[in-house]
């Protein structure tokens, strides 16, 4: 009698073992497959996809699991590949390694055309310093006329229209896009290079790149109609 209790208790703690070891499968599945989705969800995503817009888009599965994926496909891509994955403009994106983007310029034949000039590098940090700024105080700063260089770049959605500044004339106010941040790598201004380095390469006075305190005239009169971007140059 004995002996079939114990052979009971043998088979019942077996079962039990087999009965984890398959929901432990079960859960790696899972995991692997939530895994997939992130990843291909991040992958076709035309822009940085915040965490915000994960949790949305997932919200049938437990945000723990999320996170947990997250982190396994973070991981995943510390491997050496062509590809990596990079927090920027607040959210995630895949993209390709910055020591292979020459190969890559390759396949679109990227025409110099493309390329910012010095003059519009210029014009974007000082705004990206000092915004909200107006042409004429970047006039100030640079010496030269920016009215064209202001319409370069609002036409390649680099900056944007934010408001009027409340002087006589009440000349546009412009600000960064988050199409800058994507563009330069960023995930916020706060990662922009200490205003020293970027002064000392575009040759610039670093006080002049310095943000000044936001003063009551400064602030936006009224918001612009969508982007602003349209907008002529004042």
């Amino acid at each position: 009698m004995a002996e079939v209790k114990t052979g009971l208790e043998r088979q019942e703690r077996q079962e039990g073992r087999e009965g984890q070891e398959g929901l432990d499968r079960q859960e790696t599945r899972a995991s692997a497959e939530l895994k997939a989705i992130l990843e291909a969800l991040i992958f076709a995503s035309p822009e940085p996809l915040t965490p915000k817009a994960i949790y949305k888009l997932l919200e049938t599965e437990p945000r723990e699991d999320v996170q947990a994926a997250l982190a396994a496909l973070k991981r995943d891509y510390e491997r050496p590949g062509g590809l990596q994955l990079v927090e920027v403009a607040g959210g995630y994106q895949i993209v390709t390694r910055t020591d292979l983007h020459e190969w890559v310029r390759r396949l679109f034949h990227e025409r110099t055309t493309q390329k910012l000039t010095l003059q519009s590098l210029e014009t974007l940090a000082v705004i990206a310093y000092r915004q909200p700024i107006t042409a004429l105080e970047i006039m100030e700063i640079r010496g030269v006329n920016t009215s064209g260089v202001l319409n370069t770049l609002l036409e390649r959605h680099l900056i944007k229209i934010v408001g009027r500044k409340q002087v006589v004339g009440r000349p546009f106010l412009y600000a960064t896009t988050k199409e800058f941040l994507i563009r330069f790598g960023l995930n916020d201004l706060a990662d922009l290079p200490k205003v020293e380095d970027m002064a000392d390469a575009l040759g610039l006075d670093a006080p002049l790149l310095v943000e000044q305190p936001t003063r009551e005239e400064d602030l936006p009169l009224e918001e612009p109609d969508a982007d602003g971007s349209g907008e002529s140059i004042h």
